[in-house]
């Protein structure tokens, strides 16, 4: 049954240009997402994926793109053998907060397991989700990533 949800707010000294832009811009996905390409024309109905050396890791297609505001598309993780009913969603959401901006990630139609309880890695989206954000939000707001990245 797909009814987990994963919810993850954090908020970011930077513009909802900058931060859109560090969302779906490869120069940016490399340095915070483990090493990660993405690519995408970032239109309605387009599909999006997400690379490591080359490697497609992740896959899905976009369901509504408002620049500098909202980002949503499924999400397909190649390596999973889960028999799903419906691919998981992904879902940025930005909202402008006095020179912050709120970035809300909300990943949906998760199966009871996708959220893993293990604190030495960044395996399942307890963990792998908050990891990218914290880089994505130091490398917005210092230039740098985290080192233990």
């Amino acid at each position: 049954m797909s009814d987990v949800t994963f919810i993850y707010v954090t908020y970011i000294a930077t513009t909802p240009e900058k931060l859109w832009a560090a969302l779906t811009n490869t120069d940016y996905t490399e340095k915070y997402f483990f090493g990660t390409a993405v690519h995408s024309d970032w239109l309605e109905g387009s599909t999006v994926t997400y690379s490591r050396e080359g490697k497609v890791t992740d896959h899905g297609i976009i369901l509504k793109c408002e620049p500098y505001r909202l980002l949503s598309f499924t999400w397909h993780y190649v390596a999973d053998t889960t028999d799903r009913p419906q691919p998981t969603c992904v879902t940025f959401e930005m909202k402008p907060m006095n020179g912050t901006v709120k970035l809300t990630l909300k990943h949906e139609n998760l199966v009871q397991g996708d959220v893993v309880e293990r604190e030495d890695t960044f395996e399942g989206f307890n963990n792998g989700w908050p990891a990218i954000l914290s880089n994505l939000k130091s490398l917005l707001e210092t230039g740098n990533t985290l080192a233990m990245m």
